[in-house]
């Protein structure tokens, strides 16, 4: 589909990028930005990234049309505080009435609107919106264009890469002209969503980087502060953005490998969060696994403990404590996975069928040879 460039919102694009630079620098220029996770960047774990080097955050996607017509999904998913700031809140739509009602809910309550063009999960292709509406570039360029005219303050975008460089760049541009203030790239494409066997590709965050005149952030391959001076100092972007590598490691913007057991005592801290801001159980027990992923492998009784029973704060901080004493009686800064019983059956069972099939071969190998010794005279014979 071709990239739509006609009757842009942004008649005057130098004005747009003067006001864009004018809002990054009034929220503090940030660099560290804890991205969009779904369940996964609530207010408390937003807070625990902040005091461990972030310097922005954005909420988990907020589907528009939910948001706007369930206030009960509206209390459980959107929450802030006064020290949660710069706060950009995302949402995920592909109507621009729905999604500009929906952002007026919280306009005031944050500093910028941000629209998910970069979900590639399958629930997004259902619903047709996040990366999926790449393949309707008029569409997101309706409700870029009806945030932009219709909010107090800035709309930005998050995006991922065509497979063509020059593709991508007419996207950029496009959102720009549409009245994105800030955008965000992510250096893979749709289709590749697994980020431990595929990098981002970094050339195509540093082209948009140069094409654009607003604000822009680099994501992807940022699993440690180096990783996200390098992308910076590469792409020349003017902040990064981190997902599931914060999951693992809240401090990581701050420079700092968790090791021993700060993975507990981070935890420990996130709990304190979570008891000034009531947070739902199953985003707890989706961080405690993150937090605690590594020491969980090796200490599979306390991980199945903790599977099998409902939770409170208490709990889970006497989960924390007992696993911080085993990591201490260790004497060990690393986990040293082990493999359970209930995986062991699986994987000799496995190689149990594994040599069956080859001995089955084998045997109709034997078979067919055996076969064509006795029939070889009678094919000299014919001959």
């Amino acid at each position: 589909m071709e990239v739509p460039s006609d009757n842009p919102a942004v008649t005057d694009l130098e004005a747009h990028a003067a006001s864009a630079w004018e809002f990054f620098r009034s929220i503090g220029s940030p660099k560290f930005h804890v991205a969009p996770m779904v369940d996964q960047s609530e207010l408390a774990f937003r807070q625990l990234c902040r005091a461990h080097g972030a310097t922005a955050a954005y909420t988990p996607m907020l589907h528009s049309r939910l948001f706007l017509e369930n206030p009960k999904y509206r209390a459980e998913h959107f929450t802030t505080c006064p020290e949660d700031r710069p706060l950009f809140v995302q949402f995920c739509a592909n109507d621009p009435k729905t999604a500009l009602a929906a952002a007026k809910l919280v306009e005031d309550e944050c500093d910028a609107i941000d629209l998910n063009l970069g979900c590639p999960q399958r629930i997004a292709k259902k619903g047709n919106y996040g990366a999926f509406l790449m393949d309707d570039l008029p569409k997101v360029k309706a409700v870029v264009e009806e945030l932009y005219r219709g909010l107090k303050i800035p709309v930005t975008c998050k995006i991922r890469r065509f497979p063509e460089v020059e593709k991508t760049i007419a996207y950029a541009r496009m959102l720009e002209s549409a009245g994105c203030k800030l955008l965000c790239i992510h250096g893979r494409l749709r289709e590749q969503k697994d980020a431990s066997k595929v990098l981002a590709d970094w050339n195509y965050i540093r082209a948009v980087k140069a094409a654009l005149k607003i604000p822009v952030l680099g994501n992807g391959n940022v699993q440690c502060l180096q990783d996200a001076q390098a992308l910076m100092h590469e792409t020349g972007v003017d902040g990064v953005m981190s997902a599931d590598p914060l999951l693992c490691n809240p401090a990581l913007f701050s420079g700092r490998h968790l090791s021993g057991d700060a993975n507990c005592k981070v935890l420990l801290e996130y709990l304190d969060y979570c008891a000034k801001y009531p947070t739902p159980m199953r985003m707890v027990k989706g961080h405690v696994h993150r937090m605690l992923r590594g020491w969980f492998q090796e200490h599979h009784d306390l991980r199945d403990q903790f599977n099998k029973e409902s939770h409170t704060l208490a709990q889970v901080r006497q989960v924390a404590a007992e696993l911080s004493e085993r990591i201490a009686a260790s004497g060990r800064d690393e986990p040293i996975p082990k493999i359970t019983e209930r995986a062991q059956a699986r994987k000799e069972a496995e190689e149990a069928r594994q040599l069956a099939i080859a001995a089955a071969i084998a045997e109709q190998k034997r078979e067919d040879d055996a076969i064509q010794e006795q029939l070889l005279p009678e094919i000299l014979e014919e001959q």
